[in-house]
This record gives structure tokens, C-alpha cells and sequence, in this order.
């Protein structure tokens, strides 16, 4: 795994000129792949790649990075957290948390709710927000009883009140809107908040909820992409735990069980390498041009896990790769230096750590979205659920490999925005975001997606912020959006 991965994930730029002074590297070579207009000349030669079979511009040097000062958001890192992890352990599995979930309806809500359903005795609903699936979320409602429910907007919530009323059980409070998601978020005596609302929507639900000192099972990334600068502070003043509820963060979270302060001395984030994962760059780009709705259907369809269309965008474009980076490290107060990134097709080492003297620490497993769920609520009690069993022998085969850093400009977009700091990351998943959702409309085409996101992120530089507000960076946030907007009209 490591002669594999080396460090092929490593920055290569200087942080002052970080983004216009990438130059000839991956799209270029994109470009001497194919005809010169077979991809957006003004994007070419910006965003680069840190390694390649092809020829690329001499590597420029960088001063490392340094590790998050106070440790990440997750617990770890410090005696403290060892000790608290060890008592909690030794006090027993019997226990009860009460649940408030953002996005009931989605694919990390459903799944939430399966566990609860077969765990009653150990977890039960509070409050459950969800967005206009009115049929889906009645069910739920009559299922789990939950206090409160929000919905998406007032006609929402007047077709749910439709659908309810031949409901005899005690009906919970209604709410609606982006309050309403803020009110669900920070309702009663709920233990944890499940974050499984997709994008920086959740950003706000999230603060809230720590502010009313509820624990997070963070399945909503963008929170720390965008709100890292913010949160950390938050949870800290609150004492909040976080725990993550994604596979690979919650793969590396269960690997650092045990490790000492200090013991942690690399992170491997592992990627399926998404739908054109047997594509060559040169097959991409050459099918981008000649057929782009064949590519965006294919874009649209995960090769191993079930998730939402936004995600599995994600994947294609390896952007939820990059993402994931800067979200390990605010999680785990890991510098950018040590944070890589090797793809595995196969998606059964879900992510892994390399400790000091050199030993690889993973978690295996079928993919199924609802272990690191089941985890991050529980933890670090290891609860007995009915899911399939490891069996390597059916398995056969685990595959690893470099990640195509020509074909996969995202990578390098995720690091330099994460070196840079400050609001760069939040404008980066902003503008992700946006052109994530034009893609999927038929408005911009795959290749676009990476070139509006670092045009976005180069005009922001003249605006950096460096310490953040949580209004800075909703701020922002607003700004990247109407630029990618901006950009994409051109």
C-alpha cells in the first residue's frame, strides 16, 4: 500500500502563488493529449498535477505544512481524549441516545433510521428534518414518533399535515425552512445530531446544534470544509464531541483507537475511484467532446456505493477525494504534508493511518454506509448488528493504485485551497457545489466543473480572509456561487 501510494498526493506549489503558478501540468497535458480544442483553453496549464506518467513542469518546492495548533475536531490526539475513550469503553454498552437527523429522507437518513429501528432499546428519535419527500417522511413520523419535524417550505409543510391526518398517534411540532432545519438541530434532550443534509446547508443547523451542547455524528462534510476556521473553536467552548459518520473518516477515526498522542504519522484516505476510474485521461477527454451526455449519465452512477446524485458527482470528478482531505485535516489536526491519497477500486479498506514506526493501521469491510453510521453514534462501544460478515476469501483480490492526478484536476484544487486556508476551502466547496448542480442540469459539461471551480477560487484571493467569521463565511459562500454563475454565462 505505501510503495503504491507514495506521495503522490503531496502539494507541489508555493503557497503566495498557488493557483496561477500551477502551470503546464495536468490540463495542459490534457490538452497535448487531444486536439487543442478539445478542453477550455483559459483553464489550461493552471491546476496541476503532483505526479504523472506524462510529462509535466518541474515540481516546485513548498514549506511543509504544520498540523492544526489546538488537535482536530474529532477526539483524539491528546491524553484527554485517550482517557475518555478508555472510560467509556469500560462503562459498558448499555446506554440509550436520543437522535435528532437532518435529512431523514436521504440516503444517510434512511440509513440512520434502519439502525434505530433495529436497535430501539439503544437509540430512539427526537426531532427529524427533511426536505419534500412528504410520502417518505409520514412513514417515518408514524414509525419513530419523533417531537419535532421541519420540511422544506410552508407548501411542504401543508401537504404533510395532508398526508397525516388520518394519523391517530400524538402529533409532533411542526416547523419549516431553514429554521426550522436550526430548531430540529438544537431540539430538547437529544444526545447527538445526525448531519445528513448534503452541502454547506448544514453548516448552520450544525452550529446550532453545538451551541445547545448536543454531540455530532458528522455526516455532512462541507461543515469542516467550509466552517473548519469556526466549528473547531465551537466545539471546543461547548465541549462537543464529533464523531465522523462517513466511511473513510470514520475508517481512519476507528484505526487512531488506541494510538498515542503524537503516535499518528500519516493518513491514508483511500478513493473507489469513481465512475470513469477505467477510463485513461485521454478516453475522458476524448468522450467529453465527442459525447458529454454519455459522460453525464455515466457521472451520475456510483460503481460500488449507493449515495445521492450530488456525492456521486462527487466521485466522478474524485472532488469528494479532495473534499475529504481537507475535512481530515480539521477532523484529525493532520498537516497537509502528511494526508494522501490512493485509490482502491474494490471499496473494502475504507481508509488507514501509518503510525510512527511505520505500521498501517486500516478498517475493512463490505461497503455499507450504515457501519461508520452505527459507529459514530456508538462509539467506542462496538455494537453486534445483522450485517454481512468480512470474507476475504470471497474477496479474492484487493487493488491499489495512484490516483490520475492529470485526469483528476480536483486533487490539486483541494490541496492548494487547503494550504492557502482561511475562506479559500469554503469558496472551493462553494463553487463545487454550484457547478456540481449545473452538471447534473445539462447547463455546464464535466470538463467545466474544474475550470469554473479554480477560476472561482483565483478571484477570490484578492478577498481572502484568513480568521474567518461564521458570517465571513456564509459570505462567501453566497459570493462563490453567483460566481461560478458568473463564469459559466461567459
Amino acid at each position: 500500500l505505501t510503495s503504491a501510494q507514495g506521495k503522490s498526493s503531496r502539494c507541489s506549489c508555493s503557497a503566495r502563488t498557488m493557483f496561477s503558478s500551477l502551470a503546464l501540468r495536468s490540463i495542459c497535458a490534457l490538452a497535448l493529449l487531444h486536439s487543442a480544442n478539445a478542453f477550455l483553453p483559459q483553464f489550461a496549464g493552471r491546476v496541476g498535477s503532483s505526479r504523472s506518467n506524462l510529462a509535466m513542469a518541474p515540481r516546485m518546492t513548498m514549506a511543509p505544512t504544520s498540523p492544526v495548533a489546538d488537535g482536530g475536531a474529532s477526539p483524539f490526539g491528546t491524553g484527554a481524549d485517550l482517557q475518555d475513550m478508555v472510560d467509556r469503553a469500560i462503562s459498558g454498552d448499555k446506554f440509550h441516545r436520543k437522535i435528532n437527523l437532518l435529512g431523514s429522507t436521504g440516503s444517510i437518513g434512511t440509513q440512520t433510521l434502519d439502525i434505530v429501528e433495529y436497535l430501539p432499546e439503544t437509540f430512539s428519535i427526537e426531532g427529524l428534518a427533511a426536505g419534500t419527500n412528504v410520502g417518505l417522511l409520514s412513514e417515518q413520523i408514524k414509525k419513530f414518533n419523533p417531537k419535532i419535524v421541519s420540511v422544506k417550505n410552508e407548501e411542504t409543510l401543508k401537504e404533510l399535515k395532508e398526508a397525516m391526518s388520518g394519523y391517530s398517534g400524538k402529533m409532533p411540532e411542526f416547523v419549516f425552512g431553514e429554521s426550522g432545519i436550526a430548531e430540529v438541530a438544537k431540539y430538547g434532550d437529544a444526545d447527538v445530531v445526525v448531519t445528513g443534509i448534503v452541502g454547506c446547508a448544514g453548516l448552520l443547523p450544525t452550529v446550532e446544534a453545538i451551541k445547545a451542547g448536543k454531540d455530532i455524528a458528522l455526516a455532512n462534510k462541507e461543515t469542516l470544509i467550509s466552517g473548519g476556521p469556526v466549528i473547531l473553536p465551537l466545539l471546543k467552548e461547548f465541549g462537543v464531541k464529533m464523531t465522523p459518520a462517513d466511511s473513510e473518516h470514520s475508517a481512519i477515526f476507528q484505526s487512531l483507537q488506541g494510538v498515542p498522542p503524537g503516535g499518528l504519522r500519516r493518513i491514508i484516505l483511500t478513493a473507489s475511484g469513481g465512475a470513469f476510474r477505467d477510463l485513461s485521461a485521454e478516453e475522458l477527454l476524448r468522450l467529453c467532446k465527442e459525447d458529454p451526455e454519455f459522460i453525464r449519465k455515466k457521472a451520475t452512477t456510483h460503481p460500488n456505493w449507493d449515495m445521492g446524485a450530488k456525492i456521486t458527482v462527487d466521485s466522478a470528478t474524485l472532488m469528494n477525494k479532495g473534499l475529504e482531505v481537507i475535512e481530515a485535516h480539521y477532523l484529525f489536526g493532520a498537516a497537509y504534508d502528511d494526508i494522501d491519497v490512493v485509490v482502491h477500486p474494490q471499496s473494502i479498506l475504507h481508509s488507514a493511518i501509518e503510525t510512527q514506526d511505520t505500521s498501517v493501521i486500516g478498517q475493512l469491510g463490505w461497503p455499507d454506509m450504515r457501519l461508520p453510521l452505527v459507529y459514530a453514534l456508538s462509539w467506542p462501544h462496538r455494537l453486534k448488528m445483522p450485517y454481512e460478515p468480512m470474507d476475504f476469501a470471497k474477496l479474492g483480490t484487493m487493488t491499489f493504485m495512484a490516483p490520475d492526478r492529470v485526469k483528476y484536476p480536483s486533487l490539486d484544487l483541494s490541496y492548494a485551497a487547503g494550504r492557502t486556508g482561511g475562506t479559500m476551502t469554503a469558496a472551493l466547496n462553494a463553487a463545487n457545489e454550484q457547478a456540481n448542480e449545473m452538471f447534473r442540469e445539462g447547463k455546464i459539461d464535466f470538463m467545466d466543473i474544474f475550470s469554473v471551480i479554480e477560476k472561482t477560487m483565483e478571484a477570490h484571493k484578492a478577498d481572502l480572509m484568513m480568521t474567518p467569521s461564521l458570517d465571513d463565511i456564509v459570505q462567501v459562500d453566497t459570493w462563490a456561487r453567483k460566481k461560478v454563475l458568473e463564469l459559466s454565462n461567459k
